[in-house]
């Protein structure tokens, strides 16, 4: 009777598309229809509608960072990591995110028959060094084994728990008018760095992903300003997907400049050749910050310090002016949209 009634109440909705495609998975408008259409109508509550990185939760008067999150990057080992690094760093950048340390993780193989130990072993020590570097423990696991052809090698399930910092209050929603947006260094170098291992492309100098835990650098900040309102890591879908969604969730407008934003000139190379936009490819170790304009300068005096922020920069604004768009303003003075992305430019990417 119940289930009668569940299905009276929330029909399956009309959908372009009668089966999952690969662009479902890629962080942009496919990926965005399947949460707002499928998850959000049957499982929509009030934490899971901040669409943040992770949930804030308050027990017991502790405010908690929970996250989860799932690996099939291809290949699984890659130029600058593998995918147990990036399991832990992804996991830890997502609770960092919330404004939280992060303390615990949990690890789910799903193991396909005739997978190397030697590559498990090699997977593993990875993460050993990741979590430890990320001052995380790894406190629980599963392992399934699913037969040869029914997986592809390995997948990787994490979750993770954090203590928020205490008067942070990060969150999508709290983007305001006269923020400004920084990032921690150059974009796009995982995702390419996954597609000229996956293609076999070689250009002169070897393009590595950028994967790293930016916790530490993170709670640097977070400690000294309260005033951080926003923190996102543009993986799926790159810096355009993560400041749509934010610009979305806020009801306020972006405005990105061109030339503010770095990209290294290997990669440049690399996405002109094979016809990419940076600006929807994934990162594994950048961190947008938005907060107002009159910290930036101590905020960024912080970020240098540290390896994995001693580029980083204000590449854009928050308006008011057309709240839900993001604005590029190019090198030569004029603009554009900057829309999430439909496609798909690099499937399994993280």
């Amino acid at each position: 009777m119940s289930g009668n009634i569940l299905e009276q109440s929330c029909p399956i909705p009309k959908s372009d598309y009668e089966h999952i495609l690969l662009a479902h998975g890629g962080g942009g408008k496919l990926t965005q229809q399947l949460i707002d259409k499928i998850f959000y109508p049957l499982l929509g509550n009030e934490i899971l509608a901040r669409g943040h990185d992770g949930a804030t939760l308050t027990t017991s008067g502790v405010k908690l960072a929970f996250t989860t999150d799932s690996f099939v990057v291809d290949p699984i080992f890659f130029p600058g990591g593998n995918i147990g690094d990036l399991a832990v760093n992804g996991t830890v950048n997502d609770l960092v995110c919330c404004g939280a340390i992060p303390k615990f993780i949990s690890l789910a193989f799903i193991l396909e028959e005739g997978l190397p130990i030697e590559d498990l072993w090699e997977i593993v020590k990875s993460i050993r060094h990741a979590a430890d570097k990320s001052g995380v423990k790894v406190v629980t696991g599963d392992t399934k084994v699913v037969g040869k052809g029914k997986g592809d090698r390995i997948f990787i399930n994490t979750s993770g728990i954090g203590e928020v910092i205490e008067g942070t209050n990060i969150g999508p929603e709290q983007c305001s008018p006269g923020d400004v947006i920084i990032i921690n260094g150059s974009i796009a170098d995982h995702g390419i760095a996954i597609m000229s291992k996956r293609e076999g492309f070689s250009f002169e100098t070897t393009i590595e992903s950028d994967t790293a835990s930016l916790n530490e650098m993170v709670t640097e900040v977070l400690n000294k300003y309260k005033s951080v309102h926003v923190l996102r890591d543009p993986t799926r879908g790159g810096l355009a997907s993560a400041l749509n969604e934010i610009s979305n969730s806020s009801k306020t407008g972006i405005t990105l400049y061109e030339d503010k934003i770095g990209i290294s000139e290997s990669v440049r190379g690399a996405c002109e050749i094979m016809g990419f936009d940076p600006l929807y490819i994934a990162n594994e170790g950048k961190i947008l910050m938005i907060l107002p304009e009159k910290d930036a300068p101590g905020v960024l005096d912080i970020l240098r310090t540290h390896r994995e922020g001693k580029e980083a920069a204000i590449i854009g604004y928050v308006t008011e002016e057309d709240p839900g768009f993001v604005k590029l303003r190019t090198t030569i003075g004029s603009s554009r949209i900057v829309d999430m992305i439909t496609g798909e430019q690099l499937p399994r990417i993280c």
